[in-house]
């Protein structure tokens, strides 16, 4: 399983992830922005240009990924919150796994389901305040 730090930004994504490619090099994995959603017509003008996710490969076994919050849907930014622990297993039934147990007794964002980019995703916050990505994808073992 791989480990990846997920970072949240208020509308600055780009412009963070532009420095980080210029101090680490490389090529963006993928750069998605809130455009690229379904019925992303009902954003708010001011946040359709946002970051959906972006991916920078900083090592052989790191990637640096982040997206912007969307304000019209009840998203904040906290500070101190703008990180999640991002978990990439090599199952469907690990993700299921992982996802059930670390979130018990916390609070659910986004349940694991089937995601309209391809992969089986699912997100919160566990019972100790430390929020949580889980991220399945069948090419990417």
């Amino acid at each position: 399983m791989k480990v990846n730090p997920y970072l949240n930004f208020d509308g600055t994504t780009e412009e963070a992830f532009d420095l980080y490619k210029k101090v680490f090099g490389g090529e963006f994995m993928a750069k998605m922005k809130m455009t690229e959603m379904p019925e992303s017509d009902k954003l708010p003008e001011n946040e359709r240009e946002r970051i959906m996710h972006i991916s920078l490969p900083i090592s052989e076994d790191t990637i640096l990924m982040a997206s912007d919050i969307i304000p019209s849907m009840g998203q904040k930014l906290p500070e101190g919150s703008n990180c999640y622990i991002s978990l990439h297993p090599t199952s469907r039934e690990e993700a299921d796994r992982l996802f059930d147990e670390l979130s018990e007794g916390g609070e659910v964002e986004m349940p694991m389901e089937d995601q309209f980019w391809g992969d089986y995703f699912g997100s919160f916050t566990d019972k100790f305040g430390v929020r949580w990505m889980i991220n399945y994808n069948a090419e990417f073992k």
